[in-house]
């Protein structure tokens, strides 16, 4: 009976174990494909800085290389969408990863051709690559087997955990936008969740469960990349840029800008990066300003969002890629644009849907 006992351990530690290895190799497949066949040569880099202070100089390849993060808020974004109107079985997760991987490998070719991609920020890429595939594997996972059973005997009306699951995808697809992943309350969002009565069982307790499972796995997860942020120390969350065409009485008086001194090519300021960067420059463009220089760089990326099938003028920026949006009706351009044209480019597209989505700082 023993030896019958054994063997069966040993026969499961052993599938346990080619299962872990076959895994560990799919994840990291991506990894190895973008390092062997998306690289370019690194070409140095011409453009004098306007920014001068060392402190506040960016890698311009860093403004590609910026966008694997963001298409992760961006997958938010289109998962919260989805919830509006259907379940999670609804979003289309492989087709997700495969657009990360995609987005990688070309834009770590183009880094290669504004300063090259530093290994510190390959290797970032990466982790959250391998991250994010593996969670969105999973959510697939469970959510086309056990999620969407639930979701078929629940019928059409929608439970209060469904509710309670879909305000916090909404909720932490706009706290991504500024803030990082994290630092999101998910212990407080899974406590809505059991707050939340069950008003069908079979749905509304696989909803705590399951969901449940997953946000205390995130708090648990977030708590550690919280403690190795704190050791090795937080980005910095400031830009310099180079602004002429506007004052500096009137810069000083926009929320967020602060005037750090003139310069012969124009007025230096100070504003934070992220979501909130975006939105100053396009207030920029729109009191008439030029932008001269941003942490050093005179190119950047921009993404535009358009409907399915319409093409869209570039100028005088040019295309570095074209893809389906996550969750979301339409397509994502990603553009790359001199610094100096980029206030005449958000007067020609606005922030907004379609319009202009998101400027790539570094």
């Amino acid at each position: 009976m023993i030896g019958w006992l054994w063997r069966r351990v040993r026969r499961v530690l052993k599938w346990s174990l080619i299962a872990l290895v076959l895994a560990l190799v799919v994840l990291l497949t991506p990894v190895a494909y973008v390092e062997v066949a998306c690289r370019g040569d690194a070409q140095p880099q011409q453009h004098r800085p306007l920014v001068t202070d060392p402190a506040f100089q960016r890698r311009e390849a860093s403004s590609y290389l910026t966008y694997p993060e963001w298409h992760i808020v961006f997958a938010y974004d289109g998962l919260a969408q989805a919830l509006k109107t259907g379940d999670e079985h609804a979003f289309d997760y492989v087709p997700s990863i495969n657009r990360f991987w995609r987005s990688a490998c070309t834009l770590t070719r183009v880094a290669g051709e504004h300063g090259g991609a530093d290994w510190n920020t390959r290797s970032m890429i990466h982790t959250i690559g391998v991250s994010f595939t593996a969670e969105m594997a999973a959510k697939a996972l469970y959510e086309e087997t056990i999620g969407r059973t639930t979701a078929w005997v629940r019928g059409s009306r929608k439970t209060s955990q469904d509710v309670a699951v879909a305000t916090m995808a909404d909720d932490y697809s706009r706290f991504l936008r500024q803030t990082p992943w994290y630092e999101y309350p998910f212990e407080r969002e899974s406590a809505k969740l059991w707050a939340a009565p069950v008003d069908q069982r079979i749905r509304g307790w696989e909803r705590r469960l399951g969901i449940g499972l997953e946000f205390k796995a995130k708090a648990a997860y977030a708590r550690v990349i919280a403690g190795a942020v704190a050791a090795t120390g937080q980005a910095q969350l400031v830009n310099r840029t180079i602004v002429s065409g506007i004052g500096a009485g009137r810069l000083s008086g926009i929320a967020d800008v602060k005037v750090i001194g003139v310069r012969p090519e124009g007025i230096e300021i100070e504003t934070p990066r992220y979501r909130r960067f975006t939105e100053l420059l396009a207030e920029l463009a729109r009191l008439g300003g030029t932008i001269r220089d941003i942490a050093g760089n005179d190119e950047v990326m921009v993404s535009l969002t358009v409907p399915e099938g319409v093409s869209s003028s570039v100028e005088p920026g040019s295309v570095l890629l074209r893809m389906k949006r996550d969750g979301i009706p339409g397509d994502r351009v990603l553009v790359n644009i001199k610094v100096a044209s980029l206030a005449a480019f958000l007067r020609q597209h606005p922030l907004g849907d379609p319009g202009v989505e998101h400027v790539f700082d570094y």
